[in-house]
């Protein structure tokens, strides 16, 4: 059993990275743990420059066709601000990359079905409910894995772990993930039955103890996510937490989320962590990582499958340039992506100072951040690297001084 290429992950990250490489001519091997894909309440929204990193893997036409939804707008509601100020300065979201109206949204079981029967489709071998029981890296990488009772081992010059936040690949590889300490709890929820939100429109607001997110899947479905204090850790805990959840949606900073308090949960409430992790190398002899197994973003930005993206584009353009015989050189996708990744934590360190910290003085720095920031525009240089990209803003955005700017000035 010998391949060019051994992924080990069949999601997001390593579906696409399989369709990529097959449809390359490489012969690949693609494991995934689970026998149908579920709802672990993330990876439904692309930020516009993750939509580009998707054209340019060819896949954007594909995801379309699978039910991708574009949202064009994007509205600010805070509890110290009237909610019809917050809706005449919404933010129209094509302005970030060209002929990219907004971001795309796609449920997450949904969407890793349909790259991994892409994969299948472009040649790839795409073996599903196994269990990797040993990974060996070095000169000569191999897999070992158990299907149906039985195991098999597997070869390749190269292993790509693309399993996620515990992955065994990076385990086995030793190298060593840093997380920063978390912030906040952040909650999420699928809800449909939701009348009369627009859905060409997110949303996010404060008020009291609770800050909101809203990503339209089209249709009636909204998918939500709800941020809360570290010490409030059952705050949605028992059967009950969903309704407790959805209830907390009624604010009067934003009238409109009455319709998602109205709604009915049509999946999983998860709470997590929000913080940072990354990698100072993704990559050893014999293996690289992408996606959360070489670290990920604070969930607050957003932006776990655009980093995927990118990081399938990046790697995929490496191994595609690699003469057939010699090993890749994956030192300039580390170095962009650790730099990446420095800065997409400065901005998620950002926002979740603004929007997810709670109580009167927290109030107040909103709403001088709000009013300063429409005076000027580059008070808000951070949420563009959100939206088009971290190199799309100058370099002195991601500094001490411009925090004290925004935060203290």
């Amino acid at each position: 059993m010998n391949y060019d290429l051994i992924i080990v992950g069949g999601g997001i990250g390593g579906s696409a990275m399989a369709a990529t490489m097959a449809r390359a001519g490489k012969s690949v091997l693609l494991l995934e743990k689970s026998a149908t894909f579920t709802d672990h309440v993330r990876g439904e929204w692309i930020a516009p420059w993750g939509v580009v990193e998707v054209h340019r893997l060819g896949l954007y036409d594909l995801l379309r066709e699978a039910g991708g939804h574009h949202i064009t707008s994007h509205v600010h509601y805070d509890e110290s601000r009237a909610p019809t100020d917050a809706e005449e300065t919404a933010l129209p979201l094509g302005m970030f990359a060209e002929n990219v109206p907004g971001p795309l949204t796609i449920g997450h079981p949904h969407h890793c079905q349909t790259l991994y029967d892409e994969a299948v489709r472009c040649g790839a071998t795409a073996v599903r409910n196994v269990n990797v029981t040993d990974i060996e890296l070095g000169a000569t990488p191999t897999v070992t894995y158990e299907q149906d009772g039985k195991s098999h081992t597997a070869q390749a010059p190269l292993i790509i772990g693309a399993e996620g936040r515990m992955s065994p690949t990076r385990k086995a590889a030793g190298i060593k993930l840093h997380q920063d300490k978390p912030h906040h709890w952040f909650a999420g929820l699928l809800v449909e039955g939701v009348e009369g939100w627009d859905e060409t429109r997110q949303a996010i607001g404060t008020e009291g103890s609770f800050g909101f997110l809203a990503f339209p899947q089209g249709g009636d479905k909204v998918r939500v996510y709800g941020g809360y204090a570290l010490e409030d850790k059952g705050r949605f805990a028992g059967e009950d937490g969903p309704r407790k959840f959805l209830e907390s949606f009624r604010m009067n900073c934003a009238p409109g989320n009455e319709a998602i308090a109205d709604g009915k949960p049509a999946g999983p409430l998860l709470s997590y962590f929000n913080n940072d992790s990354w990698t100072d190398e993704p990559f050893t002899e014999g293996c690289v990582l992408i996606g959360d197994a070489a670290g990920w973003n604070d969930p607050i930005n957003g932006l776990g499958l655009s980093i995927t993206y990118r990081d399938v584009r990046m790697v995929s353009d490496i191994l595609k340039a690699t003469p057939a015989g010699e090993a890749p050189d994956f030192s300039e996708y580390a170095a962009e992506r650790f730099e990446q990744m420095r800065r997409l934590r400065f901005a998620g360190h950002l926002q979740a100072s603004l929007d997810m910290e709670f109580g009167d003085d927290a109030k107040e720095r909103r709403k001088r951040y709000l009013e300063r920031a429409a005076a000027d525009p580059s008070l808000g240089l951070h949420g563009v690297a959100i939206m088009g990209g971290p190199e799309m803003v100058p370099p002195e955005v991601f500094t001490d001084a411009h925090k004290e700017r925004v935060l203290n000035g």
